[in-house]
Formats: C-alpha cells, sequence, structure tokens
C-alpha cells in the first residue's frame, strides 16, 4: 500500500504518513500482512492434512486427535512469544529479533513443503520458534510509534495494525486452501513459504522508516544473566529432550502425552511469569496494580481464545462434514471458510477505529474493561448460533446445514474480537512498564496460547457431548464470564491508574 500525503500532528511536518499515520507503520503493516498469510495459510488447511494424511485411525479418532493437536500447536506458537519477548529485552532489541524471526519461519514453511513426516514436524517446531520471536517484538514496535502519544490515537493506530493481519489471513486460505486441498498439500505449505519470504525481505527494505525504535534492548542482560538463561535453556531442555527419549524407548509413546504436558504447561507458565514480573525489584510500587489490571484482562482473554480458536479445528471440520459448500454444482474448499472472519475483521476495522476516536471526543467510549465484557458475551452469542447449527445438521435429511450459520457465526464473533484483540494489544504496551514491555506482549500472546492449551483437552468433549450440547455449554460459560467481567469493571480501572 502506498503512504498517505496527508499531515499528522504526531509527525515531522511535511513528513509523508500511512493513512495518518507514522511512515513506519506501512514497514511493519506490510511484514505483518505477509507473515499472516504464511500463517493463516499453514493453519487453514493444517486439521485436514492430519486427517488426511498424517494420523492414522478412525475417522472420528482422527478428528478428534488433530483437533488436540491443532490446539496445542496454537499454544506451542504463543507461548513461544514469552522467551521471544526476553530476548527481544535483554538480549537483540525487537528489530533484530523480528528479522530472525521472519528467516526462522520462512525456512520453517519450506521445511513443510518436503514430502515427509519428519519434516513436517520439524516444519513446525521451526515455525513456532520464529513467530515466538516476530509475533510480540512486532507490536511492541507498533506501540513504539504513539510513544507520548493519547489512547484513542493508539487505540486507531493498533487497530490499522489489525487490518494487516486480517488482509494477509483473508488471502491465504483462498490460495493456500485451493492449492493444499485439491491440487497438493506440500505445495500449498510452499506458498506459505513464499509469503513470509516476501515479509522479511519488506521488513529490511522498510527499516529505515523506524527510526531507532527497537534497535536496543529494554534492559541489556549482564553477562552473568546470559549465562543463568543459557544452563536453565539447557537444563529445561534436556529433561524434555529425555522424557521424550524415554518415552520412546519404553513403547509407551503417544502423541496425546505431549498434547497432555503441554496443556499443563499452557495454565502453569502464565501463572509463573505473572509471579515472576510481580516480584521482580525493577518493578514500581505504582506499576504493580497495573500488573493486577492485566491478570484480569488475561483471564478472559484466555476464555475468549478458548472458544474463537475453536474455528481452525472444530469449525473447519463442520465445515468440511456438516455445511453444504456446493455453488452452482462446485464444491468450494472448507478451508475457504478461514477467509470470512478476516474479511468482516477489514470491512470494520476502519469502522470501529473511528468510532473509538468519535466516541472518545465527545467522552462517550467505553472503558476497557466494558469492551472486553462485551466481546465475552459476543463470543458467547456465536456458540450459541453453533449450538442452534449443530441440532440442524442432526436433524437434517442430509445431515448438513446452510452456509449461513457458519457465516453468523464468523460475524458475531468478528465484533466480539474487534473489541477485545486490538484493544488489548494497545492495552498490553500501555500497563506495560517500560522495561517489560515485550515480556507484557508476549503474556498478552500467551492468553492465546493458554486458551488454545485448554483446547487440547476441551474439544475432546465435542464428540461424546455432541454439536448442540457442547456450544450451548460454552455459550453459558462466556456469557456468565461477560457479566462477571462487566460487574467488576469498577475495581479493574481502580487498579489500571492513569490507564484508559
Amino acid at each position: 500500500m502506498a503512504s498517505s500525503l496527508t499531515k499528522d500532528s504526531s509527525t515531522t511536518p511535511g513528513e509523508k504518513t500511512f493513512f495518518g499515520h507514522p511512515r513506519g507503520m506501512a514497514t511493519l503493516f506490510m511484514t505483518e500482512m505477509w507473515e499472516r498469510f504464511s500463517w493463516y495459510g499453514m493453519r487453514g488447511i493444517l486439521v485436514l492434512y492430519l486427517v488426511a494424511g498424517v494420523l492414522d485411525g478412525p475417522l472420528q479418532g482422527r478428528e478428534a486427535l488433530a483437533a488436540s493437536i491443532y490446539g496445542v500447536y496454537n499454544a506451542v506458537v504463543y507461548m513461544a512469544a514469552m522467551p521471544g519477548g526476553w530476548i527481544a529485552d535483554r538480549l537483540w532489541g525487537a528489530r533484530k529479533a523480528v528479522l530472525v524471526g521472519g528467516i526462522v519461519i520462512a525456512l520453517g514453511h519450506y521445511t513443510l513443503a518436503i514430502p515427509s513426516d519428519t519434516a513436517f514436524f520439524a516444519g513446525l517446531v521451526l515455525i513456532a520458534a520464529g513467530t515466538g520471536l516476530l509475533k510480540p517484538n512486532i507490536s511492541a514496535m507498533v506501540g513504539g510509534l504513539y510513544q507520548g502519544q493519547s489512547s484513542a490515537r493508539r487505540d486507531a493506530g493498533f487497530t490499522l495494525f489489525y487490518m494487516a493481519i486480517n488482509i494477509g489471513a483473508m488471502a491465504a486460505p483462498l490460495a493456500v486452501g485451493y492449492l493444499g486441498e485439491n491440487v497438493n498439500w506440500h505445495l500449498g505449505f510452499s506458498v506459505a513459504g513464499i509469503g513470509m519470504t516476501l515479509a522479511v525481505v519488506q521488513y529490511v527494505l522498510g527499516s529505515r522508516h523506524l527510526g531507532d525504535i527497537g534497535k536496543e534492548p529494554g534492559t541489556p542482560a549482564t553477562p552473568a544473566e546470559r549465562r543463568t538463561a543459557l544452563r536453565r535453556v539447557l537444563l529445561w531442555g534436556g529433561l524434555a529432550v529425555a522424557a521424550l527419549a524415554m518415552d520412546v524407548l519404553l513403547g509407551t509413546y503417544d502423541i496425546e502425552h505431549i498434547v497432555n504436558v503441554l496443556a499443563v504447561l499452557g495454565i502453569v507458565v502464565p501463572v509463573v511469569y505473572f509471579a515472576a514480573i510481580y516480584r521482580n525489584p525493577a518493578l514500581t510500587a505504582a506499576d504493580k496494580p497495573k500488573i493486577q489490571a492485566f491478570a484480569w484482562f488475561f483471564a478472559t482473554a484466555v476464555l475468549f481464545w478458548l472458544i474463537y480458536d475453536q474455528s481452525g479445528s472444530l469449525l473447519t471440520l463442520f465445515a468440511d462434514n456438516k455445511t453444504d459448500r456446493v455453488i452452482g454444482g462446485w464444491e468450494f474448499p472448507a478451508s475457504w471458510y478461514q477467509s470470512v472472519n478476516p474479511a468482516m475483521v477489514i470491512v470494520l476495522a476502519p469502522l470501529f477505529a473511528t468510532l473509538w476516536v468519535k466516541l472518545a471526543q465527545r467522552n462517550r467510549e467505553p472503558s476497557t474493561p466494558m469492551k472486553f465484557a462485551l466481546a465475552m458475551l459476543l463470543i458467547g452469542g456465536s456458540f450459541a448460533i453453533m449450538g442452534l447449527a449443530g441440532a440442524a445438521a442432526a436433524n437434517s435429511e442430509t445431515g448438513k446445514v446452510t452456509v449461513f450459520w457458519l457465516l453468523s457465526v464468523y460475524f458475531v464473533q468478528t465484533v466480539g474480537e474487534m473489541c477485545l484483540s486490538p484493544v488489548g494489544l494497545s492495552l498490553s504496551t500501555k500497563l506495560a512498564p517500560q522495561q517489560f514491555v515485550g515480556q507484557i506482549m508476549g503474556l498478552w500472546f500467551l492468553a492465546t496460547a493458554t486458551g488454545n492449551a485448554l483446547n487440547g483437552w476441551v474439544t475432546k468433549l465435542n464428540e461424546p457431548l455432541g454439536d448442540a450440547a457442547y456450544y450451548s455449554m460454552w455459550a453459558a460459560v462466556a456469557i456468565a464470564a461477560g457479566l462477571t467481567f462487566m460487574m467488576a469493571g469498577k475495581r479493574i480501572r481502580a487498579l489500571m491508574g492513569d490507564v484508559r
């Protein structure tokens, strides 16, 4: 996209802007767009490929296990944001972390293109490691573009950035999904790799517009701290490898063992990390209540993403098996449904960005806790619709429902997403103490990891409960959580201090 020629009060007079935002936003926007193209392209066909080309056994068993693996893999990717944030904050700076992460992700996608189960899982590991370096730190750099500016303007900037995510996410399933499902799975993965390569090229060429943002680590680690971190990595990595080797040698290995371990880690890691940040001597007394407030938003986001990210697993399988996808005698790929949500975001994002600014000018903008409460009510409503869709499919002669059921679900989820995700990104940079920005951004993405880790367990309930009961159960839980958050809003706002 070209830069806008409009002026903005936050930029140097005469300097070009990107749709009224700092010129550096164009670099981060395009880099994120191509990175998300690669990620959502791979994600759009992951469950379908696991069921069709990797797992063995009866279809229902393969589908349940594929949904669990999908959830846990998403969790691993977002858990990697924690060490990725630490590396940027303490070792490299965000600028280098994003570059290295992008290169590793591209290598991962090209590895997936190799027709081998070993290469497939190796590629997933590379993508997880690279995304952990890139994802939290590019968002932290966006926050750096708005240092010292108003809360509403920062929210608008993150909403624009969120459009980059969804442009890539919309295009990816259409291209990668079609090639993967109709031509060759590995060709689809290779196209995702090309998208990531373009992201790296764009980032290198446009980095001159970023000034000094992210060039240096916020709190450089001392040599002793580096040695301690390396010892811990070697210790815990060695223990993980030893445990896996023992499981294999004893003949008891099952992929569900990894699913269960990672689900537990998804709960334990954020608890430990919150405790470590809260007890850190560098955290001032004024910052501690903000970390407490962030814990509320974190817990709510966990439940939101637990429900929302089932779109790539159970909802994709529902689209594949229980939705009539025939148009004019041609059946479109199930993975194309993954383009619906980002397409809706592209339409709604500028509307919400304008809405928040206009309401703020009139002192009528909903508080951040209220936005999160609305998000929970909406995500609960989306699964209430899924419960009805499941009942309709069960009572249908064909066992399938029309496309409008899933379209309705995705619309409601998208409105909820606009109330939580870009707002949460912006909130994380505002609540984070300066020396912990990368790590707090990592914690925000860890909320997605925890929700997906729990999906390694909860999606298994779908088969015994059935669609109607399963989706209705989570609808009730989400709506109850939204009402609770709404009632706790006053207390949360007090903990946030001057942040709005």
